[in-house]
């Protein structure tokens, strides 16, 4: 496999991981805006540091994963009935009616610079490691990963950097509305919801192969 395929691979699975309003992302725009650009890539950068650690341990779990089908066969079904729901909330029930005020975000204060405090939170952030190990299983079921040595750290240097890049744009992004109300939460849902459909009928074609 590829390398660069690959990096490219872990770069895209974190986007999509990433790209959800969350402690992170939010956290890194608000440090952005109240304490500077450089300030906020300091805390993304501890973030990603730590995504490194995580996406490591979600391979070599997703490794033992596959070794095993049986568990890999309870998994899938979980995760398809889990992203369904997740698709249904964000696509139909959840309004967005309310505004995000980025002024009225909860600051939180931290003694320790900028950097340790991206770590911090991202150890805090232990969804990574499910989420890339169930997607780590699913490229490899289709031929787009394997677990030797070189693909694995192109995939976890590939997850770092979609992960920088995805906290880098809501810096960016936060930065252009900071004198507005940001009013999108209704279409923020949907693309939550889009983007868990698209893993669930992912995760639904590959529970049907395997029947």
């Amino acid at each position: 496999m590829n390398i660069t395929l690959v990096f490219f691979l872990g770069l895209i699975v974190a986007l999509i991981g990433v790209v959800p309003p969350g402690l992170l992302n939010m956290t890194a725009a608000k440090i952005s805006l109240k304490e500077g650009h450089n300030r906020g890539v300091m805390f993304s950068i501890g973030a990603c540091v730590v995504v490194l650690l995580q996406t490591f341990l979600a391979v070599i779990f997703a490794r033992y994963l596959t070794q095993h089908p049986d568990i890999i066969d309870v998994l899938q079904r979980v995760a398809l009935v889990l992203f369904i729901l997740i698709s249904i909330y964000f696509l139909f029930v959840a309004k967005g009616e309310g505004k995000i005020d980025v002024k009225q975000q909860r600051e939180f204060r931290s003694k320790k610079s900028r950097f340790f405090q991206g770590m911090l939170l991202s150890i805090l952030n232990i969804f990574p490691i499910p989420f890339q190990a169930y997607m780590s299983i699913t490229l490899a079921s289709f031929g787009w990963l394997t677990f030797e040595r070189s693909n694995v750290i192109a995939y976890v240097f590939g997850a770092a950097t979609g992960t920088f890049v995805t906290l880098y744009i809501y810096m960016f992004f936060f930065d252009k509305i900071k004198s507005k109300r940001f009013k999108s939460q209704k279409n923020m849902n949907r693309s939550i919801g889009v983007i868990t459909a698209v893993v669930a009928i992912i995760t639904l074609i590959q529970v049907v192969k395997e029947m």
